[in-house]
């Protein structure tokens, strides 16, 4: 039944011109050179995407190659040390420079106007991570001309990587590189978290929420918990190759297969990564196509967070020819093929959609990449239960049968709904629509080019052909199906190019394309413009444009709530988190220098230290630090009282404590940081564990007395006191006109020396007892998990010396203390870690007894 929400409308029309005038003002995009600041959603995201879309062409072009060189038998298209590099590049990008990016771009561009939101919460942060993210990768990717690439494979296994047998900075550059563009990717995740959870319209609850926003949130956090891993396993190998401490070198206590422990704790999460948005995509446009509301909601809902919860227990899924103990492989076979059940219940419900729709399914461009992606993910979900059977995956492992079975999955399960997508929803943010007969021509030839080529690979697996091979004997009888494969990835290649060319012919960003051309349920086919929607609607269905037919009328007259700018500011309605009542309304940053400045200099640093131009990373270092002081001072805006959104409702324009949107990112911001130190606890456990007897040899140093753990313990806890009391005796709102007390910032000041004092305490004990980080894995680890607290120390300190400048500008108090909560946040955690970081070291005997 159709229902009309609200029975009586927030605003009454005509709007006001003026209005309208003022938002296109404050929203407008930058021109020119300036165009490099903009921060809005559309442009932001379009970018983002565009350079993740060249990262697969790019890497596309490089499997071309590799094809090229395995069509024939003794082949010498490419010399083995090239086409190490050319194979370690292609599945680096893949991975690390399209696949993730590509979704967290999508997010970008689609969740705000799937919520109904002005823009994400932090839009600077998803531009700095965007800008960060292509120097990042365009010098990563250049390595390949000029011999400086990597060459031991995506994964980069020790010891294979370790100096010894990896000279130069090749590894350097992806270890250096894809930890940075991690943490790009990292600060996305914050971002959909907080803009998921915070910025829906009023009246959208959990159970209301697009599953493209579910899939979305669960993503982020799989980010959150699971990328941590990978960026310790970087910081050890670099720490390795740099200054040679032990973690991997097995004479001196370490193991080479901690890094496949941490890696692969990244990097099966990874594949549900990739695949949930991906999913959450298809649970977009299934419906839509068949014009009824997605059959089992709840169930997909519930199968996208067990497939986030199963998948961080798959990792040794790929270690099962390592020769772990028989108990560890039965569960982690179990739990491989138990993961197939809620991917399956999302198979099933897109079928049971399809076939309950009021009309029969549209085929067009969109639905026959559903279909195709349908046809190629159950095939490669199939023989992901075969791969999961110990005794096969025995036989199987290393071959290309594994190759095979990887591009099913990862190619099937994202990259066919990604062109799904591209064709959907284009006309949201194009002139234009693409085309349709050229699109079903790159449909066809993607879909026969990519079987043509990955399915013959199973066989060539079976008949023993092994991975990562740079050419093999003609004897061996692998030629035809290798040309056969070759055939197809050309041919593919070619589906890809007919999208290109009608991306070139009709894709136009701007408004004035169709409207809502598919006749879609959900928000973000609602008319938009610069400012995203002209009013934020009330939802109160899954579909509102199905439920409500003249919404998208009474949105674009401005009838719904927000229909101006009542700060002056770029805004947008922050919402509790599970009913999404209205609680306040959120002033934005707008497009600025300091975030590109940063995103620049914090590439300089990483960069710059690869090649060993350390004076100078430090001084990129530096300036990307002061940026981002000068971005976060400009943040804070002042609070304007009350203002008026629709309905009579009136929101505060500034709130801090738990409330606020900036306390959730610095929760976040936390777990991730906490789960960088639990990699570094199963790290050090591990070591401890599986190499007792060189571990920590006899007669190496033993550690410092109990007096330097207690001392810096104390250190720790007068700190966090100091924090608490320095909160206490902020200056009371409204009376920041009198003289400033020098106690509080002096507390500040104190409480950030005690931090810093007790990780330099603990360091010195270590060097009076003679810790040498390079004569064993034991010592490597202690001087590692003081590096770590100090890293956690380094950020606390600037954000209370931040704080201390808020404090004396007269910026800063009981009501205004957004600034002060998030250094204080910091500082409990960093003093937590610091506490357990010395019971791990001091309460734990060096060797098992």
């Amino acid at each position: 039944m159709t229902q009309q929400y609200p029975a009586e409308l927030p605003n009454k029309g005509p709007r006001p011109k003026e209005e309208l005038e003022e938002l296109e003002r404050i929203w407008a995009t930058p021109k020119g050179f300036k165009l490099l600041t903009v921060v809005n959603n559309t442009v932001v995201g379009t970018i983002y995407i565009g350079a993740a879309f060249l990262f697969f062409v790019l890497a596309g072009i490089l499997a071309l190659l590799m094809r090229t060189q395995l069509a024939v038998a003794d082949n010498n298209f490419l010399s083995q040390d090239l086409y190490n590099q050319i194979f370690t590049v292609h599945g680096t990008t893949m991975m690390f420079l399209f696949a993730v990016p590509i979704v967290e771009a999508l997010g970008v561009m689609l969740l705000p106007q799937m919520l109904a939101a002005r823009d994400l919460p932090f839009p600077r942060l998803s531009a700095f991570a965007m800008w960060a993210y292509i120097i990042g990768g365009l010098v990563f990717f250049s390595t390949i001309f000029y011999d400086m690439a990597p060459k031991g494979g995506w994964f980069m296994y020790p010891p294979l990587t370790l100096t010894e047998y990896s000279p130069g900075n090749n590894a350097d550059f992806w270890l250096l590189g894809i930890g940075f563009i991690e943490i790009s990717a990292i600060a996305g995740a914050i971002e959909i978290i907080v803009g998921v959870l915070r910025t829906r319209p009023p009246g959208m609850t959990l159970a209301k929420m697009p599953v493209f926003a579910w899939a979305m949130l669960i993503f982020a956090a799989m980010i959150v918990f699971a990328f941590p891993a990978v960026i310790l396993a970087t910081m050890l190998l670099e720490l390795e190759r740099s200054f040679g401490w032990p973690f991997f070198t097995a004479a001196l206590g370490g193991d080479a297969l901690l890094w496949q422990h941490l890696f692969w704790f990244f990097g099966h999460p990874e594949v549900y990564i990739i695949f949930l948005p991906a999913a959450g995509l298809v649970s977009m446009m299934v419906p839509t196509m068949a014009q009824t509301p997605l059959i089992g909601y709840r169930l997909i809902v519930v199968a996208l967070i067990a497939t986030g919860f199963f998948s961080f227990g798959l990792w040794v899924h790929h270690m099962f020819t390592t020769g772990i103990p028989g108990l560890s492989l039965a569960f982690f076979s179990a739990a491989s093929m138990a993961v197939a059940i809620p991917s399956g219940i999302q198979v099933f419900s897109w079928i049971a959609t399809i076939a309950a729709g009021k009309r029969p399914f549209r085929i067009n461009v969109p639905s026959l990449f559903i279909l195709g992606f349908l046809f190629i993910f159950v095939l490669g979900g199939l023989t992901g239960v075969m791969v999961a059977v110990v005794p096969f995956d025995f036989q199987a492992h290393d071959t290309y049968f594994i190759v095979a079975h990887l591009h099913y999955v990862l190619v099937g399960g994202m990259v066919f709904p990604l062109f799904a997508t591209f064709y959907y929803w284009a006309p949201m943010v194009s002139r234009k629509m693409l085309s349709e007969r050229l699109g079903r021509w790159a449909f066809w030839l993607m879909f026969i080019g990519f079987n043509t080529a990955f399915f013959p690979m199973h066989i060539t697996g079976l008949a023993g052909m092994p991975r990562r091979v740079w050419t093999y004997s003609g004897y061996l009888g692998w030629d035809l199906l290798n040309s056969i494969s070759t055939a197809g990835a050309f041919i593919m290649a070619t589906g890809v190019l007919v999208f290109i060319i009608d991306l070139i012919r009709n894709f136009r960003l701007g408004g004035g394309g169709p409207e809502n051309p598919w006749n879609a349920g959900t928000l973000e086919f609602l008319p938009t413009d610069v400012y995203s929607t002209r009013s934020v609607p009330h939802v109160t269905s899954r579909e509102p444009l199905w439920d409500q037919p003249d919404l998208a009328q009474q949105v674009r007259e401005g009838l719904h709530y927000l229909p101006n700018a009542p700060t002056g500011r770029r805004e947008t309605i922050i919402t509790s988190v599970i009913e999404a009542k209205p609680q306040y309304l959120m002033q934005m940053a707008g497009s600025s220098w300091t975030h590109v400045a940063a995103a620049v200099f914090t590439a300089g640093c990483f960069l710059l230290l690869t090649i060993k131009a350390v004076a100078i990373a430090l001084i990129s270092g530096v300036l990307a630090i002061v940026s981002f002081i000068v971005w976060g001072w400009q943040l804070d805006r002042p609070d304007q009282g009350e203002v008026d959104i629709g309905s009579g409702i009136r929101l505060p324009t500034y709130m801090a404590g738990p409330s606020s949107h900036s306390w959730w990112a610095m929760v976040i911001v936390m777990l991730v940081a906490a789960s960088l130190f639990i990699s570094y606890i199963f790290s050090y456990l591990y070591l401890w564990i599986v190499s007792p007897e060189v571990w920590a040899p006899a007669g190496s140093p033993a550690l410092p007395p109990l007096t330097y753990p207690v001392n810096s313990a104390i250190l720790m806890v007068f700190g966090s006191v100091l924090v608490y009391w320095a909160g206490k005796r902020l200056p009371a709102a409204g009376r920041l006109d009198l003289p400033l007390p020098l106690l509080t910032p002096a507390m500040l000041i104190l409480a950030a020396a005690f931090l810093a004092g007790s990780v330099g305490v603990e360091v010195l004990g270590h060097l009076r007892m003679g810790l040498d980080p390079s004569a064993n894995s034991y010592s490597a680890m202690v001087y590692m998990g003081s590096f770590l607290t100090g890293q956690a120390a380094f950020a606390t300190i600037i954000l209370c010396a931040f704080a201390c400048g808020r404090l004396v500008s007269k910026r800063l108090d009981q009501k205004r203390s957004v600034t002060f909560d998030n250094a204080a946040l910091l500082y409990w955690y960093t003093a937590g870690q610091g506490l357990c970081g010395l019971v791990l070291i001091h309460g734990f005997p060096r060797v098992i007894g």
